[in-house]
């Protein structure tokens, strides 16, 4: 099966949203009607996917021939009890990222970011030791953002139900729902638990906003970009162009709280500020490395600081690691999420789909950043009450009331200097 490159995610994650991009994934078309006789089939098309594709190739010291006997031995009556072993059979593997959707779900996933989406707006993980529902970041401007739902905030609830041993596939099927009706997460921040009650709502995201400020001489662009989903790389060349039109003395670009997205759309962003250097290497079980490097194509050499923190993830890492090893950007902020895991997402023959954890990837000076995570040139932490006030204050976000933009902005100074400095050298 062939799987488009644009259908490769990033640490892919559960979004509560009816949609995390997957694009250009490849379909397998096998009849429908055979998999609703021969629901075993189904299940041995997972296994099979699986062995030919996982990262690691010991399964994470699973006998995986021994699982394909054991759930192949099962007779199933539907194509929902065949569901329901494919998920036990992934569970054994203990990767929350290779992970199963039934056709409604999978559907759902398809769905072209730039268009409506319905939900609460937060991508959520499941932490690999402890086992419990993480959020990786809520989206902006959707509901879980305004209510103040932060990243690294632990789901406890979801409408008075405990989450211990639900899966993420299970708890974004309770946090979804109709627009205009209500979900209530109980959470836990710093030992605290907080209850947030969100009204679903349609949100529409364009990934990308920016402006040109005053807040140095000759201005700033600043530039959010709040996921790598199909579109993010056009928004942001057109960012740029016109931040270039107006003639802008350096940049700022904000990948805080950005949970990540699609593996090409990272490389097509870190080309528009690389003129020459590495990206990103990925590599597979078989230890075959796909080594991605800039063309000659960058839009601007202008001084470049890049904002991160705790949840930016997985497309992030790869961008901010790529400039900060190519000493193209100076990083503010605070150590990012640490996932450098890639997925192939790929549908199945009855309409139901499987995302499968194929590759590790590494910054171009081969730097594993997955649990790692990347740390900042410029460390500066946020405390709870500037959280808080950014949380209910997002115009905020971006300007000098903002403590790690400000920051930022210390650092662009001594970066434009720089870079001028340079400049009058080779004249």
């Amino acid at each position: 099966m062939v799987i488009a490159k644009r259908g490769l995610v990033l640490g892919a994650t559960a979004a509560v949203l009816t949609t995390v991009a997957v694009t250009g994934a490849g379909i397998h078309l096998s009849s429908q009607a055979f998999f609703r006789d021969s629901p075993k089939e189904l299940v041995d098309e997972v296994w099979q996917i699986v062995d030919r594709n996982y990262v690691d190739g010991t399964f994470n010291q699973v006998d995986w021939q021994k699982v394909r006997n054991e759930y192949l031995s099962r007779n199933y009556t539907s194509k929902e009890e065949a569901y329901k072993a494919i998920r036990e059979m992934l569970k054994k593997l203990d990767d929350p990222y290779t992970r199963f959707m039934d056709p409604e779900e999978f559907k759902s996933m398809q769905i072209d970011t730039s268009g409506e989406l319905t939900g609460v707006g937060i991508q959520l993980s499941q932490d690999e030791d402890s086992k419990k529902l993480v959020v990786i970041a809520p989206i902006e401007g959707t509901p879980a953002a305004k209510a103040g739902v932060l990243a690294k905030d632990i789901i406890l609830k979801i409408d008075g139900k405990s989450t211990d041993g639900m899966d993420v596939n299970d708890a974004v099927s309770l946090i979804r729902g109709p627009v205009g009706t209500e979900v209530t997460l109980t959470v836990m921040r710093n030992n605290q638990q907080k209850i947030f009650k969100l009204k679903r709502d349609r949100i529409e995201i364009h990934p990308v906003r920016y402006s040109r400020t005053q807040d140095i001489p000759g201005g700033v662009g600043y530039i959010r970009l709040n996921q790598f989903s199909a579109n993010a790389a056009g928004e942001m060349r057109a960012a740029i162009q016109a931040l270039e039109k107006q003639g802008v003395s350096g940049y700022v670009l904000d990948l805080r709280s950005n949970p990540g997205g699609l593996l090409y759309a990272s490389i097509d962003i870190a080309r528009m500020w690389l003129k020459d250097g590495g990206i990103v290497s990925t590599v597979d079980r078989q230890g075959v490395s796909d080594r991605q490097k800039a063309n000659n194509r960058q839009l601007t050499n202008k001084p470049l600081v890049v904002l991160v923190d705790g949840g930016s993830a997985s497309a992030s890492e790869i961008l901010s690691g790529a400039l900060q090893d190519n000493q193209r950007a100076v990083l503010v902020g605070t150590k990012t999420f640490g996932k450098g895991l890639v997925q192939s997402v790929r549908g199945l023959g009855d309409g139901s789909g499987l995302a499968v954890t194929i590759a590790k990837y590494f910054t171009p000076s081969g730097r594993d950043i997955n649990h790692a995570g990347i740390v900042p040139d410029v460390t500066i932490e946020l405390n709870d009450a500037q959280r808080q006030e950014l949380s209910r204050n997002r115009e905020e976000i971006g300007t000098k009331a903002d403590p790690q933009y400000a920051k930022g902005l210390e650092a662009l100074q001594q970066q434009i200097a720089k870079h001028g400095r340079s400049a009058s050298a080779t004249r």
